[in-house]
């Protein structure tokens, strides 16, 4: 029982990370981060999720690579941090509907403080990869080319999604 109990579990906490990070690939989150994670997860049990591991690392990592490559991307980066930290504070506060809102008032800032608490999670989350990106790549064109390399030569060997 104990074992089915686990498995269930793993299959829950995978399933959830692959659902929430193809939602974060296009709302704001680490989506490729959290699609990875439910893939090592999901691994555990399926050698199909095994396969689709790796390709997805590389993927966030040239990503991450990327995002720090020059100066107007970091700023960039750090303007997107600011912005979501600011749409949590207006959902914090949650001020009166002006008058040009053109929908109903349930439709104004959905979510209230649950919604602005996702915001700061996502803001400490985006802060911290962008210090871990810019330590580990900033100013490393080598580091930054072997894994494009390594993800060219995967790409050319068996596709980006495996056999």
């Amino acid at each position: 029982m104990k074992g089915a109990a686990k498995r269930v579990g793993v299959e829950v906490v995978g399933w959830l990370l692959v659902v929430a990070g193809i939602a974060a690939l296009i709302l704001p989150g680490p989506g490729l981060l959290m699609l990875a994670g439910g893939l090592v997860v999901l691994s555990q049990q399926y050698e199909w999720a095994e396969r689709r591991v790796e390709p997805i690392k590389r993927e966030a990592l040239k990503g991450a690579a990327n995002s720090v490559e020059t100066w107007p991307r970091i700023v960039a980066t750090c303007l997107g941090i600011v912005l979501l930290v600011a749409a949590g504070v207006l959902w914090y506060v949650r001020p009166a509907m002006p008058e040009w809102y053109p929908l109903s008032e349930r439709w104004w800032l959905p979510g209230g403080k649950a919604t602005a608490i996702t915001q700061f999670a996502s803001a400490v989350v985006a802060v911290g990869l962008l210090i871990w990106s810019y330590r580990r790549f900033h100013g490393k064109p080598e580091e930054i080319r072997r894994i494009e390399q390594q993800a060219d030569a995967d790409d050319d060997r068996e596709g980006f999604f495996g056999r």
